[in-house]
């Protein structure tokens, strides 16, 4: 009968990757479920190619995965995750010199969203495709990854007191960005 880990702590499923091959993999699946849609929303705003983001965002599990065995995470599971993902997609657009586009992003929207809730989703995503790559990358860990200030300072190198401006800034940015539109959308 299959252990059932989702009450484990991720320091629990640390250790039991390190156990038996039967420990290891259930562990290690347990900690894909957990989060994996984190990730992979983080590859595909970074990237902005779907494809791409899905290559980049496996690599990220099988080095989290080698990694693991040999040294322990100093971060939080999801932080050592996210960390993996930004250096291969930095690596990535590196190699590929690729500016990140909008056109390609693939976040989730209920259907039964409003039209209005819909354009607005689409403008805020566009809204956060103008920022600097810097704080669009801080956005995306805060905002869509719900990271706290003081792992995101510890996945990208940055002090907390940085990132909490990077997000506050970032935040009166897009509200600038999209005060004309919300405008429209709304004045009816």
């Amino acid at each position: 009968m299959k252990r059932k880990l989702s009450k484990y702590s991720d320091e629990d499923l640390l250790i039991l990757l390190r156990g038996s091959r039967k420990e290891s993999e259930e562990a290690f699946t347990e900690i894909y479920d957990r989060y994996a849609i984190k990730v992979n929303a983080y590859c595909r705003t970074i990237i902005g190619n779907k494809d791409e983001a899905e290559d980049i965002f496996q690599e990220t599990f099988i080095r989290f995965y080698q990694n693991v065995k040999i040294e322990h995470p100093k971060s939080t599971i999801i932080g050592y995750l996210i960390k993996i993902a930004r250096n291969l997609c930095l690596n990535f657009k590196r190699d590929k010199k690729q500016a990140v586009s909008i056109d390609n992003l693939d976040f989730s929207i209920p259907a039964d969203i409003s039209f209005e809730d819909k354009e607005l989703n689409d403008l805020i995503l566009v809204a956060i495709d103008l920022l600097d790559s810097e704080t669009k990358e801080v956005i995306t860990l805060r905002v869509f990854n719900d990271m706290s200030y003081n792992e995101i300072a510890e996945t990208i190198g940055i002090t907390s007191a940085r990132a909490r401006y990077l997000v506050y800034n970032g935040k009166q940015k897009i509200k600038q960005i999209l005060d004309p539109y919300i405008k429209d959308i709304y004045k009816y």
